[in-house]
């Protein structure tokens, strides 16, 4: 892997020295026959900061395909008309997945819309997907025309080839796939995980604000991969499936997609592992806002208001003097939809499970459970690890989301019960 967030990198697969242009993008004749094709990211005027390109140079251009053709999608959608707003406080137990005797899914064929809001033609919005499968992607690959993939494994490691290179994702590790860019994903066995697709924004790291020069996510913590082709040819024919408009659509070739030779630009697929995270936190008493724990954000056009944010809560000390230290109670303006990697969430230590998911939409209350009010409350308050061996995230967004009908009723996995774990709380008010 090359490090760093957003780097203009250069790579070139070492089977071809010398295959990038000198001096130039686009020569009359490319190094070794190849075929020079830009992919943009931004449009051609952004400002310099913002403006994404990369430059490929491949041994047939991604233009050879035959047309494409509607592909069933199953349970991806971005209709979010298919039952009636709930804004109840929903939790999800763990997601099941199909063993492959009974039902083989690859990464595409097991994708499945949860919530969402907005819409990709008009470039603004975000989608909840989750993944579950148990085969690899043979000769087919996916690319999203929609919008970025950040995708967080829960379940099973990923190895994901893109045109870029080799990406090996572990659970605790998360990827982004940005727009446009094709890959195709191996698995070894039974995997599951989370993605969250933003609509017309990009990820970045998030301004960092009076903390300073230094701290959460560090740019050269993200890892982008290295230059790898394959010439191969493939007579009963390769799938590229596009994403488009929130449908599928399949289109045939008979060569492999990923036979880019040399590549150069800041457009690229990356992926960064969360523990590499530094956490920031109280040293003195109450809460900081949970925004000290994003990792990365897509901005809306409004100024400091996430379309999405990309937030953890990771291994970390508590030591705040009278505080009660878990999560508060509280009533956001923003949608939160949590899930949990692994070990047990200090706010919901039973019903909370790894593979499983909540949301708390547009001020709706949530908060501590009982039992974790009851103990908080009576704490002794020592320095204390908190969340060992734990790691929860959050998709916050400033949209209003909602669940589809595969969220609320076909993946029969809604747990009806949730309310339950605020009943118990009685007053303890005493005038």
């Amino acid at each position: 892997y090359m490090s760093g967030f957003g780097n203009e990198h250069v790579s070139e697969d070492p089977r071809c020295p010398g295959a990038l242009p000198e001096g130039q993008n686009n020569p009359q004749v490319c190094p070794y026959g190849l075929y020079a094709e830009q992919l943009s990211g931004s449009a051609f005027t952004c400002p310099r900061p913002t403006n994404k390109r990369s430059w490929l140079y491949r041994i047939l251009p991604s233009v050879c395909h035959k047309p494409f053709k509607p592909l069933e999608e199953g349970h991806l959608t971005h209709n979010w008309d298919e039952v009636d707003p709930d804004p109840n406080q929903l939790r999800w137990k763990p997601f099941e997945i199909p063993t492959a005797p009974q039902k083989k899914l690859d990464f595409v064929s097991g994708l499945h819309t949860i919530c969402g809001a907005g819409e990709p033609r008009g470039r603004n919005g975000i989608a909840v997907h989750i993944f579950v499968c148990n085969i690899s992607m043979l000769n087919r690959c996916l690319y999203n025309s929609d919008g970025d993939f950040l995708i967080v494994p829960q379940q099973g490691k990923l190895l994901i080839t893109t045109e870029f290179g080799k990406m090996l994702v572990e659970p605790n590790e998360i990827c982004v796939i940005q727009q446009g860019m094709r890959f195709s994903v191996e698995v070894f066995g039974e995997t599951r995980g989370y993605i969250l697709e933003v609509y017309g924004a990009h990820f970045e790291l998030p301004d960092l604000g009076p903390i300073g020069a230094n701290g959460l996510a560090n740019p050269r913590d993200f890892l982008v991969p290295v230059a790898w082709y394959e010439d191969r040819k493939v007579p009963g024919g390769y799938t590229v499936i596009s994403k488009y408009q929130g449908k599928l659509f399949a289109a045939q070739q008979d060569f492999s997609p990923f036979n880019v030779v040399a590549w150069h630009g800041n457009y690229t697929p990356y992926k960064y592992h969360l523990e590499k995270f530094m956490v920031i936190n109280s040293v003195a008493f109450d809460h900081a806002d949970p925004s000290i724990f994003t990792v990365l954000t897509a901005k809306s056009t409004r100024p400091g208001v996430a379309l999405a944010d990309f937030v953890i809560f990771p291994p970390r000390w508590g030591v705040a003097n009278n505080t009660f230290r878990p999560p508060y109670y509280h009533r956001n303006c923003m949608s939160e939809f949590m899930g949990l990697i692994k070990g047990h969430y200090e706010a919901k230590e039973e019903g909370f499970q790894p593979g499983g998911a909540s949301l708390h939409s547009m001020m709706t209350p949530h908060g501590p459970d009982a039992d974790c009010f009851e103990k908080a409350s009576k704490a002794k308050l020592e320095p204390e690890r908190v969340a060992e061996g734990t790691m929860a995230f959050m998709f916050e967004s400033s949209l209003s989301l909602a669940v589809t009908k595969w969220g609320l009723q076909t993946s029969n996995r809604l747990d009806k019960n949730y309310y339950k774990c605020w009943e118990p709380l009685k007053s303890h008010f005493n005038p």
